[in-house]
């Protein structure tokens, strides 16, 4: 008997099965029967079927003799199912990798519940995803398992069968079957999560819900959308058959119908031309027939619900236009008033820029207002502490600014203080520009300390890279490169690009990165804190996993299963997965191992916690260097990289550390001892007398005493690779002492 049956029906899918398929049968979780029914579907939906059957034996393929509709396809499914557990998977969705194992997880730790809710993301064709708005209710908190009437606000989920994991004992003593028709999941689910006696939650996207440009059932104009009626008829017969729940629900599922019959009517493009007039007279049948006192209506729906109950076409269109005509004021409104503000501020700004500039201010930015950090955040802790009655400020978004120290005043972009502080602080320091209609003052100071040495191209060799480029303005680039006074660089190889691809006045600092001085300054005490804060097991050896941008896709890829890969390396192993700050969203879900780390406000820290980097062509490999751990490359899409963002030098040739060409490639590194081997060591040793030749802890002190004391002569001087002593790792073994001959002719270095 399996753990799971994982039930997929399938009509006029052929271009989304293989992915759905394989997405189960990838899993790390290999537990399982998957049920594939071909609901007699005319393309090639049935045949791909069975080529994954005669693949693979826990598949097994069944072919309906005519087409009924996907609620009574999986019943056809559940018919054959053999699982402890039911789950439920369109044919045009999929699994997220180690959804399964998660799922069971969560199954044993909550007593083998009646239901498991799990969380979803709705996948667009753009390859943005987007989690469910309503996650907070499936909170792993609190005792579990539970009861419905202890946590209601799951009903606020999509009530769909395909993000919960259902007991097979549970449906089969209760009876509970798919109806036929266009809603068949309001009149299974509803009545489940009454029922059930216990339910428990697990706070993890399991499923990605593709949303098809065409195709997709609620997307369709169609008379089939009045089977709704019929479908909460059934919701509310349950409840007659079992009084016990109806003094309790009866009132919260009117609320939702209503709910669901005036989303269906307001919804633009799903009743067809004719049909609407009569949509709504039947919505107020069913309004007057399942009606419960007592169903509380909130203030923000309570004209919808009043639609239902009136069920005149007339008023709605009346009430449709007089709502359009008060939204189109108000944008009208929205927008006067925004240029009267903007127009407003810049002559706030032109007024500063004729006051006296403030020789005691300077004020600080990085990655377009992210938040506080990189090379600006270290040079401003620096000249809090080395020069006496500075005062500074950091520009950044709100939602950023608990990033920002105590005694840093804080700006919003855009706001009169910014412009003001833009105007009259004679220290300007960004890793990257300030707002183009910056005026640079006589006087004033502008630091440009970049954020990474570059491997691709930048500046205007992106002039022949228009998949990188993306209509860069590149006149405008050369315009803001003429603002800045100092360049900050952490190597020779840097100073020679900076001053060709962005040819300027300024003076290159080649003092070192301020933001890695942390690497030489922390403590083996400050490593085992921030370990214990991101939840690294003690004795484990931790990852940090930081793919770049690809200027070649659109969205972020993973090309990685590190499900898989830590499956593989067993227990000692934790990936801490840190997406490029391009990408709102994470590389994945934390889970198990697996710790999304991509919100964290210092990759200074991240690098500190861990105890290897694995990489693909980021800058960061540069600045990890200098703790002298473990790099491993994984450079499995070196020419498309090339082509389209072009680099200085092949990074497989020169490399911080073993090269991985394909994901088992980098597991076996990793499964081989390689990746701290006496060879790596070997080839980061090489790597880092060429790119860390500055960066010893003192470069922001450094920078401030040149830039802010204009001291020229008398710095502190660079202390030599051999005698820095970098923050040690908590989790590396010590290098294989065999000798180098032994390793050279590995595939993998």
């Amino acid at each position: 008997m399996p753990r799971f049956s994982v039930i997929v029906p399938a009509y006029k899918v052929q271009a989304y099965l293989h992915e759905c398929l394989a997405s189960v049968l990838e899993q790390s979780f290999t537990d399982l029967e998957l049920i594939a029914v071909d609901d007699c579907s005319p393309d090639a939906s049935g045949a791909i079927i069975d080529e994954f059957a005669a693949r693979d034996p826990r598949v097994k393929a069944v072919h309906l003799t005519e087409n009924v509709g996907l609620g009574r396809a999986r019943n056809a499914g559940m018919e054959r199912a053999t699982g402890d557990y039911l789950i439920f998977l369109d044919s045009d969705d999929s699994l997220t990798p180690g959804s399964l194992h998660a799922i069971s997880d969560r199954i044993k730790e909550t007593d083998e519940p009646d239901v498991l809710i799990y969380d979803y993301a709705r996948t667009y064709w753009s390859g943005e995803a987007v989690r469910n708005q309503f996650a907070g209710q499936l909170t792993e908190e609190g005792e579990a398992p539970f009861r419905l009437t202890d946590r209601p606000g799951l009903l606020k989920v999509l009530m769909v069968a395909w993000n919960k994991a259902h007991r097979r004992e549970f449906i089969e003593r209760e009876g509970f079957t798919f109806p036929p028709g266009y809603y068949e999941d309001t009149p299974w689910t509803y009545p489940i999560l009454m029922a059930a006696d216990t339910i428990s939650t697990l706070d993890r996207v399991c499923v990605h819900y593709r949303q098809r440009r065409q195709g997709n059932i609620l997307g369709t104009t169609s008379r089939k959308h009045f089977d709704i009626f019929d479908q909460y008829d059934r919701v509310f017969a349950f409840l007659d058959e079992n009084p016990e729940l109806s003094a309790a629900w009866r009132p919260v599922l009117f609320r939702r119908m209503v709910d669901h019959l005036s989303t269906i009517f307001t919804k633009r493009g799903r009743l067809p031309r004719g049909s609407r007039a009569e949509f709504l007279r039947k919505a107020r049948a069913h309004y007057r027939r399942h009606r419960a006192p007592g169903a509380h209506v909130s203030a923000r729906t309570r004209l919808r619900h009043g639609l239902v109950r009136l069920g005149s076409h007339r008023t709605y269109r009346g009430l449709w236009a007089a709502l359009r005509l008060r939204s189109r004021a108000k944008r009208y409104a929205a927008t006067a008033r925004r240029r009267a503000k903007g127009a407003l501020l810049q002559l706030h700004y032109r007024i500063q820029l004729r006051l006296p500039l403030r020789a005691n201010c300077a004020v600080f930015s990085s990655y377009w207002g992210r938040g506080y950090g990189c090379n600006p955040g270290a040079l401003e802790a620096a000249m809090r502490e080395h020069v006496p009655g500075i005062r500074t400020a950091w520009i950044a978004d709100p939602r950023h600014h608990h990033t920002i120290p105590a005694g840093t005043r804080r700006l919003r972009p855009g706001t009169a203080a910014y412009w003001t502080a833009l105007a009259r602080s004679t220290y300007l320091v960004n890793n990257v520009n300030f707002d183009r209609r910056l005026v640079k003052r006589p006087g004033q100071v502008l630091v440009q300390t970049q954020h990474g040495t570059p491997l691709k191209h930048m500046g205007l060799d992106l002039q022949d890279r228009p998949a990188a480029a993306r209509g860069t303005d590149f006149g405008a680039l050369l315009k803001n490169a003429d603002k800045w006074d100092y360049v900050l660089s952490a190597n020779r190889h840097s100073t020679l690009v900076w001053e060709r691809v962005f040819p300027s006045a300024y003076t290159t600092l080649e003092y070192g990165y301020p933001r890695n001085d942390r690497f030489q300054q922390a403590t083996s005490a400050e490593v085992a804190r921030l370990r214990e804060s991101l939840g690294i097991p003690h004795g484990a050896v931790a990852i940090l996993y930081a793919p770049t941008h690809r200027d070649y896709r659109r969205t972020q890829r993973l090309t990685l299963d590190l499900e898989r890969m830590l499956h593989t390396l067993g227990p000692r192993f934790v990936v801490l997965t840190r997406a490029h700050h391009f990408y709102d969203a994470p590389l994945g879900e934390s889970s198990g191992r697996l710790i999304d780390v991509s919100d964290h406000p210092s990759v200074e820290s991240l690098c500190l916690a861990s105890d290897a980097l694995v990489t693909d062509y980021s800058s960061l490999m540069f600045d990890y260097a200098n703790l002298d751990r473990p790099i491993v490359l994984h450079a499995d899409d070196w020419e498309a990289y090339e082509a389209a963002r072009g680099t200085y030098f092949d990074v497989r040739e020169f490399p911080p550390g073993a090269v991985a060409r394909s994901e088992d490639e980098l597991t076996d590194i990793f499964a081989t001892g390689h990746w701290a081997g006496s060879r790596s060591a070997q080839l980061r040793r090489a790597f880092r007398e060429r790119f860390c030749a500055y960066d010893d802890g003192r470069a922001a002190e450094r920078v401030v005493r040149h830039v802010v004391l204009g001291e020229q002569s008398g710095l502190p001087s660079v202390v030599p690779l051999e005698e820095r002593h970098p923050a040690p790792a908590a989790g590396v073994p010590q290098p294989d002492p065999a000798p180098y001959a032994s390793l050279q002719h590995s595939p993998h270095l």
